[in-house]
């Protein structure tokens, strides 16, 4: 399980009192571990790219969102952990309080860890993390396949490490798919991020 403070910086940006995000708690880690990428319309519009990891949700903030096509290497910025229950929380973070604007669940599913499968590695996801080089086959609603995040030389003058979002060569690439244009709704709700900051 997750390090009783994993959820510690998580818990210390927010006012629970003010919004509707879960405070969450560390949970049992699954047998199928999870996946969700939420696109998020704060002060940049941005998605957040979360593996459930020993019971909570590592997280990369990705400017440009993912892609399907192998040749596209995506910035992604780690961010806190967050806990399960965030893999369902859609909605209006309040603005003035951290993160805030609209959220939604922009893709879902599970994950198998690719390095784990590898003859000669085995590197679980916590080891993986801190070598890294994350490898993993995502089964979502609209991303499927195997992706890589790779972190690239030292932090920056802040201290945020920068990583890389990169589709691998395989059956499920597809350089003529562009599904964060394409398939903007929730694939939990249908809604829009309009529709949802306009329900309020």
């Amino acid at each position: 399980m997750a390090s009783k403070d994993s959820l510690k910086t998580y818990r210390d940006k927010r006012d629970f009192g003010r919004t509707s995000e879960p405070a969450g708690s560390e949970k049992k880690s699954s047998e199928q571990p999870r996946f969700v990428i939420q696109k998020h319309d704060a002060r940049q519009l941005h998605y957040d790219f979360r593996l459930e990891v020993d019971g909570v949700l590592k997280s990369w903030a990705v400017p440009k969102g993912p892609s399907t096509d192998p040749r596209d290497k995506r910035l992604a910025v780690p961010t806190e952990d967050h806990p399960m229950e965030y893999a369902d929380f859609e909605g209006i973070i309040p603005e003035g309080e951290y993160g805030g604007g609209t959220v939604l669940v922009w893709d879902t599913g599970t994950y198998r860890n690719l390095r784990e499968e590898k003859e000669g590695d085995g590197a679980s996801m916590e080891q993986a993390l801190e070598q890294g080089t994350v490898e993993v086959w995502l089964e979502g609603k609209k991303l499927e396949g195997g992706y890589a995040l790779i972190r690239t030389g030292k932090p920056d003058k802040s201290g945020k490490e920068r990583w890389l979002l990169i589709k691998k060569r395989d059956e499920k690439a597809d350089a003529r798919r562009n599904p964060t244009s394409t398939e903007p709704e929730s694939v939990l709700t249908g809604r829009t991020l309009e529709e949802i900051a306009s329900a309020g």
